[in-house]
């Protein structure tokens, strides 16, 4: 049977290769499989595909994180109870093995079991029934048994926090989740899935230059996958259909290593391609919203263009084209400012800007219109 691709397990690497044919290989044996790698990589979509190319696939597939319920609850939650068993026992219960009766559960963040949960989950693994709680008598489950952890297991044994035993029991079947920094060949498609998985209806999904594709590549992606996909539905409702390059998204918009990545390759601040919002800023007229994208999404062509007509002769010695830019930019926006008598919307229509990317580029040069007075503030 031809693995699936679980959204994680997207691309060419060796490792989604490896993790796709394990999951293949191994779907239909009954052996408990135990899942290993860090945070935000995929464990339980693989867990998922698991079941879903298993010979249980009709059957219920039951996760539950052992790190997210409390102690005290994990033993009902698991096993269930008795009406009377507790206080607040009020009818009886069942627990998550019973409900994957015929099908598989998935035991995430297992290496958070306290102990004496270990000792009981055991003892679940070698008899194949349950104790609920207040229960008189045992109850036979058949369930495929998937277990995951970004703990290393034998390292916590060796801390006393895991029982040797129950580790056997869980790792007849091992599997390991690599993370997205050692299969970054795989991010462009990654990028691909989520930007189509995430696009409104009706709507293009975002897109990317190859500038930001090399840094998307590089960045070291500590929450791996989970951390892609959140920032690809950020561009998604942020920047709906939008082809985006590097320096075209605001740095606070960013993973703190993305937005360095982005001041070590781009020259200048980036430009926002988030619209203000109306009740704060002005925008920008119908007509200038209206323009093609490619007109204005190149600041630095704009301005080598107006300058064109004033631009020199390189000079025998070379020049630094990026303080020249500067320059250039600067000077710019100080005429349109003692145009526009220091009026900040105006400035920022003129030279078709976001307002907000204008006021930065003032506060970076510095300036004041010509015509006013130097302790004077700019209007809005």
């Amino acid at each position: 049977m031809a693995s699936k691709k679980t959204h994680s397990y997207i691309g060419c690497s060796e490792a989604a290769k490896a993790v796709r044919n394990m999951v293949s290989l191994v779907a239909d044996s009954t052996a408990t499989v135990l899942i290993t790698g860090e945070s935000g990589t995929g464990k339980e979509l693989v867990a998922r595909a698991l079941h879903d190319e298993s010979l249980r696939k009709d059957g219920n597939f039951v996760p539950i994180n052992c790190a997210a319920i409390p102690k005290d609850l994990l033993e009902s939650e698991l096993f269930g109870h008795r009406k009377g068993a507790f206080t607040g026992a009020v009818a009886d219960r069942v627990g998550r093995f019973e409900l994957a009766h015929g099908g598989t559960i998935f035991l995430d963040e297992i290496g958070d079991l306290s102990l004496d949960m270990q000792v009981k989950l055991l003892r679940v693994l070698q008899e194949r029934t349950i104790d609920p709680v207040g229960g008189l008598r045992p109850v036979q489950v058949h369930v495929r048994v998937v277990a995951a952890t970004h703990r290393d297991l034998e390292a916590e044994i060796e801390a006393g926090r895991f029982r040797e035993d129950l580790y056997y029991r869980l790792n007849v079947l091992p599997l390991n989740t690599a993370p997205l920094r050692e299969r970054a060949e795989d991010v462009p498609e990654l990028l691909k899935f989520f930007a189509a998985h995430f696009a409104g209806p009706g709507k293009q999904p975002v897109t990317f230059t190859e500038d930001f594709l090399h840094a998307l590549k590089a960045y070291h992606w500590p929450g791996n996958v989970r951390e892609l996909s959140n920032l690809i539905d950020r561009f998604s409702t942020l920047f709906a259909c939008q082809h985006l390059a590097l320096g075209s998204v605001p740095a606070n918009l960013l993973p703190r290593g993305l937005a360095a990545l982005q001041a070590e390759r781009c020259d200048s601040a980036p430009v926002s391609l988030l619209p203000p919002a109306p009740a704060r800023h002005e925008l920008l007229s119908q007509s200038e919203l209206k323009r093609p994208m490619a007109e204005s999404s190149n600041e630095v062509e704009d301005i080598i263009m107006l300058a064109q007509a004033s631009m020199p002769t390189l000079p025998v010695g070379g020049v630094s084209l990026k303080d020249r830019l500067a320059d250039i930019e600067r000077d710019l926006i100080s005429q349109a400012l003692t145009r526009t008598d220091g009026n900040v919307s105006q400035t920022a229509r003129l030279l078709s800007l976001q307002r907000t990317t204008l006021i930065e580029k003032i506060h970076k040069y510095d300036l004041r219109p010509a015509n006013a007075a130097s302790e004077s503030p700019l209007s809005a």
